[in-house]
This record gives C-alpha cells, sequence and structure tokens, in this order.
C-alpha cells in the first residue's frame, strides 16, 4: 500500500458504467504489499523466497477466483503482505500463470463483516454464499486471505507502512523475511470488494448462512 490509505489502482478491469464510476475515488488496496518496487522485481523475489521454502505454502489452490464483498469489516489487528499462492502441478486453471499468482495477504485477527457475500464462478453457474445480512455480523478470528485485488473505503489506527513482515506483532501470522508489509492496530473498510484465490481461518461463524446458485454472482 501507498503511504496513506487512499492509493492504489487495481489491474483487474470491471465493466464502466454507473456502479463502476461510482466505485471511483475509493480506497484501492491493491498491491498494499508490493508496490514500493516494480511489481516484477517483486514476483522474482517471492519465486526465490519460495523456492527457499520462505512462505510456507499452505495448500493448493484451485486456481479458480472467488468474490467477497461486505458492507463493512471491522477488524481488531491488521497485517498484509506480499505472497504466491500454488497450484497442482498441470492444473487446468493455470492458463498463462504457470500454476503460480501473485496475490496479497491480508490477515485480521479478530474481525467482523457485515452482509457478507461469497460467490465462485462454476462455469456458466454461480455458487453464492450470503450470511451476517441480520442482526448479527459474520465474525473471524485469524483470517488470512489470498486477493489480486481488493477495494473499498478504508481507515486504519495507528498503521505502520514499510515494516518487514517478519516483525509483525498485531497479529499472530508473519510474513517472510525482507518482504514488505504493513500492520495496524485496527482497519475499518466499507463496501468491501476482493478477488481472492485463498483463504483461511481459526473461527469462521457464518449467521443467517444461506448457499444457493443462481445465474449472477455477488453485486459489485
Amino acid at each position: 500500500m501507498a503511504s496513506s490509505s487512499d492509493a492504489t489502482a487495481s489491474t483487474n478491469e470491471r465493466p464502466e458504467g454507473p456502479e463502476a464510476s461510482g466505485r471511483r475515488g475509493r480506497v484501492r488496496l491493491k498491491r498494499a504489499a508490493v508496490m514500493a518496487v516494480p511489481a516484477t522485481a517483486v514476483a522474482a523475489g517471492l519465486m526465490i523466497l519460495t523456492a527457499q521454502g520462505a512462505l510456507g505454502v499452505q495448500f493448493a489452490i484451485s486456481g479458480m477466483p472467488f468474490v467477497v464483498t461486505a458492507d463493512k469489516l471491522e477488524g481488531e489487528g491488521f497485517a498484509q503482505f506480499g505472497s504466491l499462492d500454488h497450484m497442482i502441478e498441470n492444473s487446468p486453471n493455470e492458463g498463462d500463470t504457470g500454476g503460480q499468482v501473485l496475490v496479497v495477504t491480508s490477515v485480521v485477527k479478530n474481525g467482523k463483516l457485515t452482509n457478507l457475500c461469497q460467490s465462485v464462478d462454476l462455469g456458466g453457474i454461480q455458487l453464492v454464499l450470503t450470511a451476517g445480512n441480520k442482526s448479527t455480523p459474520v465474525s473471524v478470528k485469524n483470517l488470512a486471505i489470498d486477493s489480486d485485488d481488493i477495494s473499498g473505503d478504508a481507515s486504519f489506527n495507528n498503521i505502520e507502512i514499510g515494516r518487514d513482515s517478519s516483525t509483525f506483532d498485531k497479529v499472530d501470522q508473519q510474513g517472510p523475511r525482507g518482504v514488505y508489509g504493513q500492520q495496524a492496530d485496527s482497519v475499518v473498510i466499507t463496501d468491501l470488494y476482493q478477488h481472492n484465490y485463498a483463504a483461511t481461518a481459526a473461527v469462521f461463524k457464518l449467521p443467517d448462512l444461506h448457499m444457493s446458485f443462481t445465474s449472477e454472482g455477488c453485486p459489485q
């Protein structure tokens, strides 16, 4: 992320129009952990770290991205750093990625999400999950989510930008040595949008959970 909470632009284009123009001016969190140096240099460095075992990939991703939206994310203990996600060898979803996806890992120690929606395109049909859309928000503990596009209106409390991700002390998860990171005591993001490849959580409570197949995914 840049040196304030109202920088960066997404590289994943979404259709232009009234909804798209309404998102202009919102805080762009894309590349939050890597924009201090050219993206190609970051990717090369992360690949070296991964080859040396420094990133410790937790599981092979499917390579099928999923979208998460929420009216509001409130988090106590927040951190971000650059990482690489890996698919299985010869995955049918690798395309021209070589089976690796450069992502930003966002970590929330304790958080709440209001009006959560998650959708994944299964090839012409969307699997949609909703929760926390009534009186009780979704609650998470030690959430780590890997994204290549994040947007919303964000506010941070006591943020530290450019910190070595291996020295994080506001969350329970640390990144690799020498990787650019940032952390904050707390974060609030409204109108949250994430384009994700993986997520883990120690606790993930979903009140008013509903899952269905629909023709359209989460509203963006």
